[in-house]
């Protein structure tokens, strides 16, 4: 089969295109013919090297996938040839005492396709039958294939871990990424005021047109300063903060007390500046968080069912492209997901 793929760690140019053995589905598996891969910022990480999460080389990339099921392993029930599906990118043991309990990204051993096993930037891909989830008809391929790690990651977080409700409001700090733009269309539709910040015009527009109520340029101000102002020195109920190191204690600065603080990334690194007097005083809750459950994951198929819900697809590369896509990605001047086409 075709397949973007490297031999060895490092950049972008360790990504190569070619043929690798197609293959083969084992007991409670499908091999789904993909139809469209999106990329992660994982995707960069698994790369480069993340240390103690080995792969077997030569390693496919890409957690993210839409297709067609193609053929299934003994004792599959759940899907069958023909079907058009998109994968829950998250697999659990089902064993472990968060499984029991349905927290399945907490599982002891939790994986994601793409980063410990083979994934989606290629022909074919193997997954667990029960990750394979019926494609959302108003979707095109592409958009299918943009939104199950992002959307079930904001998903998780806006509606299980911060309990969202209408009429609160909520800072996304560096809008463009897939989990912010999915965050932003998801608090939109809970009925949230929306705020968002980028250090690019470009986006902080693409943003108002997605509904963001208010945008902050934060390379031309202080973004907890000017969340405050526009906040009647409130502070906003939610904040979003996948950035990490560079924006921590300004978010922290910018919620209102009793807020809650969400991270599922530290794209700048894990080990910023912090303000314990602001978070005990103001009893803020923060709370980490990463993918989420099959029920979450169902919960949320429903809302791009009316077709006001679009995963947002910046550009379409063919699947022979991949290094130029990942490129794309590294230079941060997407808006919404990078998605490659498997023809």
């Amino acid at each position: 089969m075709k397949a973007a793929f490297f031999r060895e760690h490092g950049g972008p140019e360790r990504i190569e295109y070619g043929e690798l053995p197609e293959p083969v589905p084992g007991p409670g598996q499908v091999r789904m013919k993909v139809r469209a891969g999106a990329l992660n910022h994982l995707d960069i990480f698994v790369r480069n090297g993340i240390p103690g999460i080995p792969q077997a080389l030569p390693h496919v990339m890409g957690s993210d996938g839409a297709g067609v099921i193609e053929s299934t392993g003994p004792g599959v029930t759940r899907v069958k040839p023909g079907d058009e599906v998109v994968l829950n990118p998250g697999i659990h043991c089902g064993e472990c005492e968060f499984c029991m309990r349905g927290e399945h990204s907490l599982c002891v051993a939790f994986r994601l396709i793409g980063e410990h096993i083979a994934g989606t930037y290629a022909e074919y891909v193997i997954a667990p039958a029960v990750n394979a989830y019926p494609k959302p008809a108003e979707l095109t391929w592409e958009e299918a294939a943009a939104f199950p790690l992002t959307f079930l990651t904001a998903w998780r977080m806006l509606v299980t871990k911060a309990r969202a409700v209408p009429g609160e409001s909520l800072l996304i700090i560096g809008i463009g990424g897939g989990v912010a733009v999915a965050a932003l269309q998801i608090a939109k539709r809970i009925g949230l005021t929306v705020y968002a910040t980028s250090g690019s015009p470009a986006k902080l527009a693409r943003a108002k047109e997605l509904g963001a109520d208010g945008v902050i340029d934060h390379a031309q101000t202080d973004f907890s300063r000017e969340i405050r102002r526009l906040t009647g020195k409130r502070g906003v109920d939610i904040v979003l903060d996948s950035v990490g190191k560079a924006t921590w204690k300004r978010s922290i600065a910018s919620a209102a007390k009793g807020g809650r603080l969400l991270t599922c990334g530290a794209t700048t690194g894990p080990d910023p500046e912090t303000d314990l007097g602001r978070i005990f005083w103001n009893q803020l809750t923060v709370y980490g968080s990463t993918m989420g459950t099959h029920a979450e994951f169902a919960g949320m198929l429903p809302i791009f069912r009316d077709g006001k819900v679009k995963p947002v697809v910046d550009a379409v590369f063919p699947l022979a492209e991949a290094r130029r896509a990942v490129a794309r990605l590294e230079e941060k001047g997407q808006f919404g997901k990078i998605v490659l086409r498997v023809d």
